[in-house]
């Protein structure tokens, strides 16, 4: 009886059956139930029947459920590339550890949701197969590179499987690097595809359906609610992940979502305008500088913390309220920008723009060479000036522009 065998547990009260687990005691069996939860057993109190000898392989890449999956060509379907970087959304029970761990390439993707059959033609791609923290900006140029190529084969619509920690920094980067002619949907899923309650099939379903809607821009597609009625559309420098672990995690900031998805009759809604199907020609600028930093102003922040960034080429600064920094840092911020190095400044709050005219601080920083980037999020200003500094020949021009919908036009309360 090893880890990986499918066995019959059956006590004085109860049977259970399932996929014998690695256990972190003697004492105890760990069991993952049909259903996809997992149940500890006092060795003493169970007798244990093998019922299938290595029914999932030791890496959890699959075993007697390994079948495989031919999706038919059909002329009168669209095309659709699935783009797997890896994540929660292609991750499978690793059942050496008992951890998910990402192990899906993108035909397996197809397998584990069936129900893409049939609603478009599909070609599977690999970019990187990481967890989300493991996300990097070489793997961002891979990615929209093979995006560009993917479109210049003669994909109507590109999917992008990618884990939902850093998934708006992604999406924020090839909104920057690409004009695209079609949609770029990103989408994920917050719990892992054994898991009862996972969003993989939903996710996976709206976002092929956004895919195939007639906005060309780089979308996020994750639950709009709870329930499983439907996904929201974010707009790809707009988004952010603001829970952990619930599945509606992912919001517009700032403002509804661009557009909705319902997952019952599949049909695609967009509430603002948004750029076309078919109005820009194809164009992929990946170049990125790297040296830009993120910091967080928090009070008591010693003005020789700056000192890490002496040198780099760019500093995103989440400031206070309308954005500002304690005074003592006015000074060393100054010789940070004498020296070079663009410093742009973000609010910490989630709503609003920074407008560092209102007070004294604000003017100094504004004096000193600060620039302001409205209601850009702290995360998409990085990713922004990072490529800003590699392809504008005007960044200060463009920091305080809206590029890709990045800066909205007014900050107002809405509901």
């Amino acid at each position: 009886m090893n880890p990986g065998d499918r066995v019959r547990v059956d006590r004085a009260d109860r049977t259970y059956e399932g996929v014998l687990l690695p256990s972190s005691t003697d004492d105890h069996l760990v069991v993952k139930l049909e259903g996809g939860y997992n149940v500890g057993v006092d060795r003493a109190e169970a007798d244990v029947s093998v019922l299938a000898e290595d029914v999932y392989e030791i890496d959890g890449t699959g075993g007697d459920e390994g079948t495989s999956s031919e999706v038919e060509f059909d002329d009168d379907l669209p095309t659709i590339s699935l783009i797997s970087t890896g994540g929660t959304i292609a991750s499978t029970v690793d059942y050496r550890t008992g951890a998910v761990t990402a192990q899906f390439d993108a035909e397996d993707v197809l397998r584990a949701v069936p129900d893409l059959a049939g609603r478009a033609n599909y070609r599977g791609r690999v970019v990187a197969n990481i967890l989300s923290e493991n996300m990097e900006p070489p793997i961002w140029q891979s990615l929209a590179e093979a995006v560009a190529e993917e479109i210049e084969a003669g994909a109507d619509g590109v999917v992008v499987m990618h884990g939902t920690d850093t998934m708006q920094y992604s999406a924020s980067a090839l909104s920057f690097m690409l004009e695209t002619p079609v949609p770029i949907v990103f989408t994920g899923s917050q719990r892992s595809a054994d898991r009862p309650s996972s969003d993989n099939v939903m996710n996976a379903v709206c976002a092929v359906e956004a895919a195939k809607s007639d906005c060309a821009e780089v979308l996020v597609c994750m639950h709009a609610s709870e329930s499983d009625d439907g996904c929201a559309l974010h707009r790809g420098t707009r988004v952010r992940k603001n829970h952990t672990s619930r599945r509606d995690a992912f919001e517009t900031i700032g403002a509804k979502p661009l557009g909705t998805v319902d997952y019952g009759t599949t049909a695609v809604e967009f509430r603002r305008e948004y750029q076309s199907r078919g109005a820009v020609d194809l164009a992929v600028e990946p170049a990125l500088e790297t040296d830009v930093e993120l910091l967080k102003f928090t009070p008591g922040m010693d003005p020789a913390f700056l000192d890490v960034v002496e040198g780099a080429e760019g500093l995103v600064i989440e400031g206070t309220g309308l954005g500002h920094v304690h005074t003592d840092l006015v000074p060393r911020l100054e010789e940070l920008i004498a020296d070079g190095t663009t410093v742009v400044m973000t609010s910490q709050c989630l709503e609003g723009r920074v407008c560092d005219r209102v007070y004294d601080t604000g003017r100094d920083l504004l004096e000193a060479g600060v620039l302001e980037a409205g209601d850009t999020l702290p995360g998409t200003a990085k990713v922004k000036l990072m490529w800003a500094l590699a392809n504008a020949e005007d960044v200060p021009a463009a920091m305080e522009t809206s590029l890709v919908g990045e800066i909205q036009d007014r900050s107002v309360p809405w509901t």
